[in-house]
């Protein structure tokens, strides 16, 4: 896969892009730069292991990471076993945010596009309801 010029471009300076692959959460891939990997990575290390739903999480968001280099024509190669994960055979879609980029096979993308939650106010007040409660302390 071809990375797009000005996606590359923000990923900052320097001649060699290091990227590190994994699952997503849902049925998509994500790129992480290394930078952004790493301080994740440290976040899932520092998981109290000897909880099981700790260990299981870090085992699960583990499982396929593997890091990419980009070629001199800006391409990366998917791994299969991700490809296959993902659903990906031909087009994709890229979806930047965070720091990160998560990869879709389109009619993946498609799919989720069209799901519409049931109140998007109710989802709106449920995820960024609690930013007004810290804005005012």
């Amino acid at each position: 896969m071809r990375l797009p010029s000005g996606l590359i471009s923000q990923l900052g300076e320097g001649e060699k892009h290091t990227l590190v692959i994994n699952r997503g959460f849902e049925k998509c891939l994500v790129l992480y730069p290394e930078d952004v990997w790493k301080k994740i990575s440290s976040e899932v290390d520092s998981l109290n292991m000897y909880n099981k739903k700790n260990r299981d999480f870090a085992r699960y968001f583990y499982r396929g990471a593997q890091p990419l280099a980009m070629d001199s024509a800006d391409r990366i190669l998917l791994p299969k076993r991700l490809t296959e994960y993902a659903g990906i055979e031909n087009e994709v879609i890229l979806s930047a945010y965070n720091g990160r980029i998560e990869v879709w096979a389109q009619d993946e993308y498609d799919r989720m596009m069209e799901e519409e939650p049931i109140d998007f106010s109710d989802l709106a007040n449920d995820v960024l309801g609690s930013l007004d409660e810290k804005s005012s302390e």
